[in-house]
């Protein structure tokens, strides 16, 4: 799964919900993956310890996790969320960042869920270890803007590579990895490569044009600012605890599921 998923779950567990109308259905999430994971997970913990974990504190450890096994930081994880009982494609749209957000549209809705610039930049990071689908960024090789040209933004060397990797008409659904340096290693590799012109998605190209989260790419991807990775290493820990305040339900707020990917 991608982390800043958890923008659109409002870290309540509601992207796990399966069924046709529910969040996880929607076609921005369609590249999710690792589902029967967490469900494995709650299945465990339910048998030693019923109603007391929710899926969404599961979810929060384990995007900690996976983190770390990628050779990332770790973090304490405020636990105690509750799971909630809605889930609906059709607020995706409002919620997610899309693929093709201007910075402008990307600022605004992480506004909306009391994030800042910092933060923006610092969970797009976590592309570092991610994958997109060619579908959402194919647009970008043969017709940007509807001009029949590629993205002038895309470096020349970077869409050739691109291109072979997701033919015109190819299928969409192979996956690309988003960081093309090292997509198993949690690093600052991502930074660069958006420094360089190799971002493969359109909305973290354009990190790279707005003054503001440039200068945070920058911090991020230079050898002396960025202190080697040090500084991402310690901004991403902060950014994910942050967001996974959002709207969080605690007390007698929403429910603890007995399996993560339905509603009790």
């Amino acid at each position: 799964m991608q982390f800043q998923d958890w923008f659109v779950q409002g870290c309540d567990g509601s992207i796990l919900i399966a069924g046709a109308s529910a969040e996880r259905n929607a076609l921005a999430n369609s590249g999710l993956r690792g589902f029967e994971v967490i469900d494995d997970a709650k299945k465990q913990l339910e048998g030693s310890c019923p109603g007391i974990v929710s899926c969404a504190d599961i979810l929060a450890l384990a995007a900690r996790d996976a983190v770390g096994l990628s050779g990332g930081p770790s973090w304490d994880v405020p636990t105690g969320r509750r799971d909630g009982r809605i889930s609906s494609s059709s607020e995706v749209p409002n919620n997610l960042p899309s693929p093709l957000d201007p910075i402008a549209v990307q600022r605004q809705k992480f506004a909306a869920k009391g994030l800042d610039d910092r933060d923006l930049v610092t969970l797009v990071g976590a592309h570092t270890i991610g994958q997109a689908d060619c579908l959402f960024f194919r647009y970008r090789l043969y017709n940007f803007t509807a001009t029949g040209n590629a993205d002038p933004s895309l470096n020349q060397a970077f869409l050739a590579q691109l291109q072979s990797l997701c033919p015109r008409n190819g299928d969409g659904s192979r996956r690309v990895a988003l960081d093309k340096d090292s997509q198993f290693k949690f690093d600052v590799s991502f930074f660069k490569n958006v420094r360089d012109g190799n971002g493969v998605l359109e909305s973290d190209q354009r990190l790279w044009g707005d003054p503001s989260t440039r200068r945070i790419v920058e911090n991020y991807a230079g050898n002396v600012r960025g202190l080697l990775g040090l500084r991402f290493d310690f901004e991403f820990p902060k950014a994910m605890i942050k967001m996974s305040s959002i709207e969080a339900k605690t007390g007698a707020q929403g429910e603890i599921r007995k399996i993560c990917s339905n509603f009790n």
